[in-house]
């Protein structure tokens, strides 16, 4: 029997488009994709508007930032996109509204989201301890004494397994290398070649995680919240149950269905003249920041292999809405369900107890306004969700006002006071 070769890559580009869209689901609610409307249209006071414009601008002039990129929606509808200054200072090149933005931090959510995906699907229970999917993880040992000189140690066996809820919560007991608040706990790190933030060398978040794996840990898991590596090993998590490279299960699953076509962990090269330099002030002038524990030619040099579920993706300040209004919708957007309403408010609900304190408790994703929050002022109301990135980007998403509100900035080793400014105002913007 003569088998046509041509018939064969047919049938199996056929299986793999089909397969992909098994994996969605549409929805019988169509909330629509983001577009821009009038400020007054949804409530909110174009005079108002004006005062946080100028507050923005007033940071560029007087050179508090090099540049930046801001975003606010409400009820689906782009109210406010501006950009600011420079994208590049040594060049002039000036900052556009497409601008793409190292998210750091800001990526832990979109993990935390593939993770919830895969529980929908009935693929694990969150209490599962990690271990059940990367052996490496089998009888975790905590910290108990350790040595300067040489930077040896002692453990005792943690009195539990990590689990995946623990690795969602950051309270795993595992640390984060270069930026952790225990010096021993950076020099451990730094000693095993840990990755803390991303690479351009030839390595793979696997490599990374099962390192990772055989070091101790800050605590008994579940005990503390210890701010971690944790969403790069659900990062490895979901390549393992998917079968997929993480990146390919984002592209597929999160980012194509979503539209967000700006959102990647290497910039495919007819993006990369898009991307921020990230900038830092020295002797009053803005500079270009030199490559430290981390590359800043990332995400646009390299191997391009190493997929950081903790920080690795860039975006835009449309993208990254468009994400953020899923979850407002109660995880659907254009037809496309990604999540439950009822995965959601899971998600939203205390994770961690009296483990964080302040005017936030912490779910399964994100840091979630509570009452004394409300109290204390500017944050949003009850249930206002948020985080943001070690490079200076920040957001924060109110279910109830169905206010996003976006600042991306791209830079290190400054003080300026544009975030709390910005999320302030855009509160007082309500005019209904």
């Amino acid at each position: 029997m003569n088998i046509n070769p041509r018939s064969i890559f047919q049938f199996l580009l056929c299986f793999l488009v089909s397969s992909s869209l098994l994996a969605q689901t549409t929805s019988i609610k169509k909330s629509p994709p983001l577009s821009e409307a009038p400020p007054q249209s949804v409530g909110i006071s174009p005079e108002r508007l004006k005062k946080l414009d100028a507050m923005l601008e007033e940071s560029i002039k007087n050179e508090e930032l090099p540049g930046l990129v801001a975003l606010i929606v409400r009820n689906g509808k782009i109210v406010y996109h501006s950009a600011k200054g420079f994208a590049d200072v040594e060049s002039s090149k000036a900052m556009q509204k497409d601008a793409i933005f190292r998210i750091a931090s800001q990526t832990k959510a979109i993990t935390s989201t593939a993770v919830m995906m895969l529980w929908e699907e009935g693929k694990f229970r969150l209490d599962d301890p990690i271990s059940k999917f990367i052996p490496e993880f089998k009888n975790p040992q905590v910290l108990q004494n350790f040595r300067y000189g040489d930077t040896s140690y002692t453990t005792v066996a943690a009195n539990k397994e990590i689990t995946i809820r623990h690795l969602l919560t950051h309270t795993s007991g595992l640390g984060y290398g270069v930026i952790d608040g225990d010096e021993r706990m950076r020099m451990i790190y730094n000693k095993a070649g840990i990755i803390d933030l991303y690479t351009t060398e030839n390595i793979s978040i696997g490599d990374n995680v099962k390192k990772l794996a055989k070091l101790p840990l800050h605590h008994h898991p579940g005990e503390k919240y210890t701010y971690s590596e944790g969403l790069d090993v659900l990062g490895y998590l979901v390549e393992i149950v998917s079968g997929k490279p993480f990146d390919q299960f984002l592209r597929e699953r999160l980012f194509e269905p979503l539209g967000m076509q700006d959102t990647w962990f290497y910039l495919p090269e007819t993006k990369a003249l898009r991307l921020v330099t990230i900038h830092r002030k020295t002797d009053g002038k803005w500079e270009g920041f030199p490559t430290t524990f981390y590359d800043p030619n990332y995400p646009i040099t390299g191997a391009k292999r190493f997929f950081s579920g903790g920080a690795g993706l860039s975006s835009t300040a449309k993208d990254y809405a468009t994400f953020l209004q899923m979850y407002l919708n109660g995880g659907e957007l254009n037809g496309i369900r990604i999540l439950s309403r009822t995965t959601i408010e899971t998600m939203m609900q205390n994770q961690t107890g009296n483990l964080w304190g302040g005017g936030k408790h912490y779910g399964l994703a994100f840091g979630v306004v509570n009452e004394k929050g409300i109290a204390e002022g500017g944050a949003g109301s009850v249930g206002t969700f948020d985080w943001g990135g070690y490079f200076n980007t920040q957001y924060f998403a109110d279910p109830e006002e169905k206010i996003i509100g976006i600042l991306m900035k791209q830079t290190q080793q400054i003080s300026e006071e544009t975030g709390w400014k910005f999320r302030q105002m855009v509160f007082t913007l309500v005019d209904d």
